[in-house]
């Protein structure tokens, strides 16, 4: 060995390997799945890298995954004659972990409950599965633009922090991995083990596996190929188990848990391809990560791989799902950006997407998925109502809300459901948006709703504000806000107005109230949807929202100031006291009181509480 050089796992590292080797896989056998699933992936890249070499198309057809169980060494050695790796590739892929979500993870893990994670795969760092059974790894490796064999690479470590990277000789690219195995994991050096394995968890693989078997009788060696070796989206439906699709899911993904409904479907006329799409059970760590340009979707052209994250298939609220497309309608060669213009990728974007909605939609009729669907998936979902105006009622039909007469803070009822059980008079769909559910829920806004038994959609989740922007109407029916003017309301409001004022103290009443708040209002007015509240604020329907505003704010944006209408519960007690003071420097302070109250519900803040609670001490000592 030459050049032979010693590195440091990156801390992050050392403690995977911990995890890895102490805590982690209960099912052992998984680290073989992790491999070929590994060795796979590098010959699917080597066959894209033959196509732009011609005269090396004789590899295509040799491209195998090849194991070799050697008992007198007690070692495992799994081969593959893909793209290889060069030295930086190694450091970069073995020795660190580049996923910042797992560094987030690792750093959040309470070592109490290290036992119960399933970090394996959720990260793609499935490699380091391999010393659960080994006490030593090797890795030979041969980049395949490196022409000389001997400037190869070997990597080697113990799995205890550090591991040493030198030259080595290999005649062929690819990568050959080589197991020592514990002492306690000899099971894994029998052949029909070996077998069994990948059986269960890799016979999906489009790459043939040979296990290398020895005639002791005639002392000849022989390779049996023991997977199905077919791509399994070419393969009829009525030929896969549910099984297969499941360990293919996780083959692609590197997902641990099983997906909650797939599709698959092969579609011929105007256009050819084949696709096999999955919705997840569990979102990942990235899904919200506005750096991450990953998407779900393997591209292959007439089976031959072309790349992963083929993000121009579906729009980015459907980012979540995961799968591949096999088109015959694209060339070999395609790029990216070749993709990003083509005219056949916008007409399978479209069709893909219409795919995705109605697998959605199937899946809606099965509650309890559905509800895991959405718990996991919703708010992503909630961007294509702005994203995707085209399939904007399919995508509305999918959402699910909580209301006031759900009374659970779990978001099921649909907007058809809101529709059939709505008021005789009531034309409609009403709604409320606030920064947290609690909040909604207990609005004054809503109190003559609940007096009437008028449901309110309950929005709560930080999207709700920005997408009710874009969702006006639903089936006919339009969206209003309870804190916006609405000339229907009285209409199916069955509310006597009365009050025990003359309607000349009211107006006075009114007038003063005016003059005291002066251009913080628009307007002062009575209101008949209060019950228990004194006063509310409520704004134009062309007027930007309180949330909206915040949310500007938040962002740094300048927000020009809104123009409240302040509503007054003539009933209210406090109201019917404070009418009849006299002292006008007194009523000033009980209306800016009054005002900072109903800025204060519809807001959820005040730009100077100590004006707020000065005012209030000097009523309390005034008392």
């Amino acid at each position: 060995m030459n050049n032979q050089t010693k590195y440091n796992f990156q801390s992050e590292t050392k403690q995977l390997l911990k995890l890895m080797i102490h805590s982690l896989y209960s099912n052992k056998e998984i680290f073989l799945r992790e491999l070929i699933s590994n060795a796979s992936d590098a010959i699917d890249k080597m066959r894209f890298q033959l196509l732009s070499c011609p005269e090396d198309n004789n590899q295509y057809q040799d491209m195998k995954i090849k194991i070799i169980l050697d008992k007198k060494e007690k070692k495992i050695i799994i081969s593959d004659n893909g793209i290889g790796m060069n030295k930086q590739e190694v450091i970069n892929n073995i020795g660190t972990i580049a996923n910042s979500g797992t560094k987030s993870f690792l750093k959040s893990l309470n070592p109490e409950n290290e036992k119960n994670n399933q970090l394996i795969g959720k990260f793609g760092v499935g490699f380091y599965s391999s010393f659960i059974v080994s006490k030593k790894v090797i890795i030979r490796t041969r980049h395949f633009k490196e022409k000389k064999p001997e400037k190869s690479i070997l990597w080697e470590s113990c799995g205890e922090g550090e591991y040493i990277i030198s030259n080595t000789s290999k005649s062929e690219n690819g990568t050959d991995i080589e197991l020592y195995l514990k002492e306690n994991e000899k099971d894994f050096l029998e052949n029909w083990k070996i077998e069994q394995i990948i059986k269960k968890y890799s016979d999906h693989i489009s790459v043939p596996i040979e296990i290398q078997e020895y005639n002791t009788k005639n002392k000849t060696i022989s390779w049996k190929k023991i997977n199905e070796a077919q791509a399994l989206w070419t393969m009829q439906k009525n030929q896969i188990t549910e099984k297969k699709y499941q360990n293919f899911y996780k083959h692609i993904t590197k997902d641990i848990n099983n997906p909650i409904i797939w599709s698959h479907n092969k579609i011929e006329g105007t256009q050819e391809y084949t696709i096999l799409l999955y919705i997840p059970s569990k979102s990942t760590w990235d899904l919200w990560n506005q750096d991450n340009k990953k998407n779900g979707l393997k591209l292959y052209v007439k089976k031959v791989y072309i790349m992963d994250d083929a993000d121009q298939f579906l729009p980015n609220y459907l980012r979540f799902i995961k799968g591949i497309i096999d088109t015959n309608d694209l060339p070999l060669n395609v790029s990216r950006e070749i993709l990003q213009e083509n005219h056949i990728t916008q007409s399978l974007k479209k069709s893909l997407t219409k795919k995705v909605l109605h697998l959605i939609e199937k899946l809606s009729k099965e509650k309890e998925k559905y509800s895991i669907f959405w718990k996991e998936f919703g708010l992503i979902l909630k961007e294509g109502i702005a994203e995707d105006p085209s399939n904007q009622e399919t995508i509305a039909n999918l959402l699910r809300f909580t209301s006031i007469n759900s009374n659970d803070i779990e978001q099921k009822l649909s907007l058809n459901k809101y529709i059939q059980n709505m008021q005789e008079k009531q034309e409609k769909i009403y709604f409320i948006t606030a920064e947290n559910y609690k909040n909604a829920k207990n609005s004054p806004y809503l109190e003559i709703f609940k007096e009437q038994k008028i449901d309110v959609l309950l929005l709560s989740d930080r999207i709700d504000e920005w997408m009710m922007n874009y969702l006006l109407e639903f089936k006919g029916k339009k969206f209003q806000p309870v804190n916006k003017i609405d000339q229907d309301l009285e209409k199916i409001i069955k509310k006597e107005k009365k009050s025990d004022f003359s309607e000349n103290e009211i107006n006075q009443f009114l007038k003063i109230t005016k003059e005291i708040l002066n251009e913080k209002v628009e307007s002062v007015k009575l209101s008949y949807r209060l019950i228990n509240t004194p006063t509310i604020l409520i704004t134009q329907n062309n007027s930007m929202s309180a949330q909206m505003s915040k949310l500007f704010k938040d962002a740094g944006q300048n927000v020009p100031p809104l123009k409240y209408i302040f509503e007054i519960n003539p009933n209210h007690e406090l109201i019917k006291k404070i009418i009849q003071i006299k002292d006008h420097k007194k009523l000033k302070t009980w209306i800016n009181i009054l005002f900072d109250q109903a800025l204060l519900a519809e807001r959820g803040s005040l730009e100077n509480p100590n004006d707020f609670i000065n005012r209030i001490n000097k009523i309390l000592i005034n008392t």
